[in-house]
């Protein structure tokens, strides 16, 4: 009942947000303008920034060091230019370099070059401060986009547009088209556009030039961005793409993985077909459908270690059907690659003045189903076929304020699961901030106990975990109240989930407890040619289970320190940590957790990282044990064409008192690329798992002629190891090759 209340009571909070005035959303000071000017004719992008056109466009210049610098005076010059046309937005960069001998850049794949030089507009089309497309190039004109939305960017985002760039005697220079076609914006007679344009320069430290001012004291970027005006009846013409694929694979596996000894044989070839549509009426809406999806991963998932963790897994999404819409998404109620085989899948995104709208739907052919629990989750892996439904509405009122509502569903035969609620973020006072979310689910299970082998219940009720057909609801909330200023960073987030709640469409694996955590930042930049920042914090963290027994306590101070040389260093401390497990308290579990980051030279930059300390081992019989989780990674960039990683991880954890060993194991990555031309590249990666004992092989060979339009052609190959029997052994091989062509109608 507590939680119900408080429930309606944050509800009516969220909603009382929109009586304040807009006047007071809108109280900004002046900000700078950047004017564009109209051409009758498109620009020939080359790079170099001699089409005398440019001449006609008046410049701005990055004048502003923000990193490590607090809005000091730019150490580096940088002009930029804008013009548009009919079809297009054109900017063009020079980049003065006094040093040019010294500029970092290499010939990667598209978005390899944060590392690098780069320059880097921000376009807030809607001027709200809500979503921002970020688009970059480094010196070799290879691409960058990013989508920024309130304080997070997402690097697999990518759009259609050009660029170009070439080195200098004086520095570099770059130019960008940029279609009408690829952004969302409201086709109003002058639009008014949130602009941004920044400069980074990795050298001794990791400077960031921008045009506008940034107040430390302020959260938000965006919110901080300039204007760019002189855009007059800007017209996106309707946009219909086509994206079909074909690709064909020859696989062969062992015919029992237990025998090594079995046959292994091959399958015949197979083909495959499918593809998507988009159609586009107009900038602020968009329909997306996939029929026969390729939902594959060229690039496989690097193995985590998952030894001693009870809770699943998560996995990076990189399927470019799901990455659309995901500013308005980003919620663990929502985990996109729960939807694991679709048979066909479709989109809308849409806006309308302050209100964004979104609906996802897809016919899954494999549903998995991860159930939560206080002390893990598990997972069954069905042959299940699902429906998914999505929708979701934002309300956006200033200055990255809103509030909104999501729905999901999955429907199966003889099961559902669904949840709703709503979110919501809101500053005040400058530098306060507030927001939260809070859901209901309900749940039927499917009635096969085949699913999940287990006996656990759940806390507090007379439900189990097992897929035995029972129906239950769920309630969960979330709140966090944060207050940032250029010296101090504070946080207060409390949690609340039941022990029955569920989400079939989200990453939600923990559930029955109740959680507080404070977390506090004190941040010095001192005026040192060693350090460019450090922070100390302290965050306390303590969880209860639903009947109010303790499960988890913490306080762990921190460290992080900027230095020069582009090291990053991060050390932390649990000086108090108790936790409860599998109904046994154990007390002062302390551990240590570092990090070590160095990018020393353009040609090297490695890492260190790990934890030491007591941890519990987490059985049917738990008890103390103490270990490490250790890794380290090497970054070798020789040429500008050749990039070579390598990356080792290893757990081990030993009984305390008897020193009998619980398990040992490491997982070590070799990656090799070659990049061609900006278009063409091989790459080649090896892995071992000692945990499993199994050895990965990935040759891959790339050509792109942009985002979408690609063709590959690679391999992929796993062989275990089964020691004494036999010896290493292949148990899976696949050949493939994939084409991928964006059609415009």
């Amino acid at each position: 009942m507590k939680f119900r209340c408080s429930f309606v009571f944050t509800l009516l909070i969220a909603i009382s947000m929109l009586s304040v005035s807009q006047a007071q959303q809108n109280q900004t000071t002046s900000k700078p303008v950047f004017n564009i000017i109209k051409i009758d004719k498109p620009i020939e992008i080359n790079g170099k920034m001699d089409n005398p056109i440019w001449l006609l466009a008046d410049p701005i210049e990055i004048s502003y060091e923000i990193n490590p610098g607090d809005n000091a005076p730019a150490k580096e010059r940088t002009i930029v230019r804008a013009l548009y046309d009919e079809e297009n937005l054109y900017f063009g960069y020079k980049c003065y370099d006094s040093h040019p001998e010294e500029i970092r850049a290499n010939l990667s794949e598209r978005d390899g070059i944060f590392s690098d030089d780069y320059v880097i507009i921000i376009l807030d089309t809607y001027g709200d401060a809500q979503k921002g497309y970020e688009i970059a190039c480094n010196p070799f004109g290879i691409q960058g986009d990013l989508l920024a939305t309130l304080n997070n960017e997402d690097i697999n985002f990518n759009m259609t547009w050009n660029a170009a760039a070439s080195i200098n005697d004086s520095g570099w220079t770059a130019e960008m088209a940029i279609p009408f076609s690829s952004l969302a914006f409201d086709e109003s007679e002058e639009p008014v556009w949130g602009f941004n344009v920044v400069r980074t320069i990795p050298r001794e430290s990791r400077t960031q030039n921008s045009w506008t001012r940034i107040d430390k004291n302020l959260p938000g970027f965006m919110s901080q961005s300039g204007w760019l005006k002189g855009l007059k009846n800007i017209k996106s013409s309707a946009v219909i793409e086509l994206l079909p694929y074909v690709i064909g694979q020859y696989n062969g596996s062992l015919a029992d993985y237990d025998d090594p000894n079995s046959k292994f044989s091959f399958n015949p070839v197979e083909g495959r077909i499918g593809g998507g549509i988009k159609y586009s009426p107009n900038p602020s809406f968009s329909l997306n459908a996939v029929i026969n999806p390729d939902f594959s991963q060229i690039e496989s998932d690097a193995d985590q270690i998952s030894v001693n963790t009870t809770f699943a897994l998560y996995y990076e999404e990189k399927r470019p059907f799901f990455l659309i819409g995901n500013e308005l998404l980003q919620t663990g109620m929502y985990y996109s690659r729960s939807i694991n085989n679709p048979l066909g899948a479709g989109r809308i995104t849409g806006k309308s003045g302050s209100l964004s709208y979104l609906y996802l739907g897809a016919y899954d052919r494999n549903t998995v189903i991860v159930i939560p629990g206080e002390e893990g989750s598990n997972t069954a892996e069905t042959n299940r076929k699902s429906f998914v439904n999505i929708g979701r509405l934002r309300y956006d009122f200033g200055d990255e304020n809103y509030i909104g509502a999501l729905a999901l569903g999955r429907n199966m035969t003889a099961g559902h699961n669904y949840a709703a609620g709503f979110d919501w973020k809101y500053k005040f006072w400058s530098n306060w901030l507030f927001s939260g979310e809070g859901y209901i689910t309900l749940t039927k299970e499917l009635n096969d106990t085949s699913l999940v082998d287990t006996e656990r219940k759940f806390r507090n009720s007379v439900h189990t975990d097992e897929l035995d057909g029972e129906k239950y609801s769920g309630e969960g909330i979330q709140l966090k109240l944060s207050h940032s200023q250029k010296a101090y960073y504070f946080s207060l987030v409390s949690t609340h989930l039941s022990p029955t709640f569920q989400s079939y469409n989200g990453e939600i694996t923990s559930s029955g407890y109740s959680e507080q955590e404070i977390y506090n930042s004190y941040i010095i930049y001192p005026d040192s040619s060693f350090f460019d920042r450090v922070d100390i914090n302290l965050k306390t963290d303590i969880q209860h289970y639903t009947d109010g027994i303790i499960k988890f306590v913490s306080v762990t101070p921190a460290i992080n320190l900027n230095m020069k040389g582009q090291t990053y260093f991060y050390a932390q401390y649990h000086i108090i940590k108790d936790e409860k497990y599998n109904g046994e308290t154990f007390k002062k579990t302390n551990d240590a957790y570092f990090e070590l980051n160095t990018k020393p030279i353009k040609e090297l930059s490695f890492g260190v990282y790990g934890s030491v300390g007591k941890y519990v081992h987490r059985s049917d019989t738990p008890s103390i044990g103490t270990g490490h989780n250790l890794g380290s990674y090497v970054t070798l960039k020789p040429t500008s064409k050749l990039n070579i990683g390598f990356s080792y991880d290893r757990a081990r954890l030993s009984d305390k008192k008897t020193s009998e060993l619980f398990y040992d194991g490491n997982i070590y990555r070799l990656s090799a690329v070659y990049q061609f031309s900006q278009e063409a590249f091989f790459r080649t990666i090896l892995q071992y798992n000692s945990f499993d004992k199994a050895y990965r092989f990935y040759p891959l060979f790339s050509y792109k002629l942009g985002a979408f339009t690609t063709f590959y052609a690679g391999a992929t190959s796993n062989y275990q190891d089964y020691r004494n029997e036999i010896g290493i052994q292949n148990t899976d091989q696949q050949y493939f090759v994939k084409l991928q062509y964006l059609v415009g109608l």
